[in-house]
């Protein structure tokens, strides 16, 4: 992250950590907006395994778990690049996991394993 922002700081207009709030998490920063993560990490073994033995549904699953996806940082595309390259020169995969839309409801909407999530902050 020091190399990330020695680089890029002032390009930087959010970061969040998911674990301990999910892919959620990010709901609890947001006044308007829209959150699309239609490009997630393929979930590890392990969440499939979670879910499948406890029963528990998709929705609340992202809602308290990471689900794989640990770490965002929200800037332009255009800067994407330099951030992967950082990420990876450390071992550390990353991608471009989705976007950020206009909208005067704050929501988040999560698109993996065929599924559709919504998720809207509770006013």
């Amino acid at each position: 992250m020091m190399k990330a922002f020695k680089e890029l700081g002032a390009e930087i207009h959010g970061i969040i950590h998911c674990s301990g709030g999910g892919q959620t998490k990010i709901l609890h920063f947001l006044d308007s907006n829209r959150i699309v993560k239609d490009n997630l990490f393929e979930t590890p073994t392990l969440f499939k395994l979670i879910q499948e033995h406890s029963g528990t549904s998709s929705n609340e699953m992202y809602q308290v778990f990471n689900m794989g996806h640990r770490m965002e940082l929200y800037l332009n595309e255009s800067h994407a690049k330099t951030i992967m390259e950082i990420s990876r020169s450390f071992g550390v995969d990353a991608q471009i996991v989705g976007r950020v839309e206009a909208s005067d409801r704050p929501e988040l909407l999560i698109k993996s394993n065929n599924q559709e999530l919504v998720y809207q902050k509770d006013r």
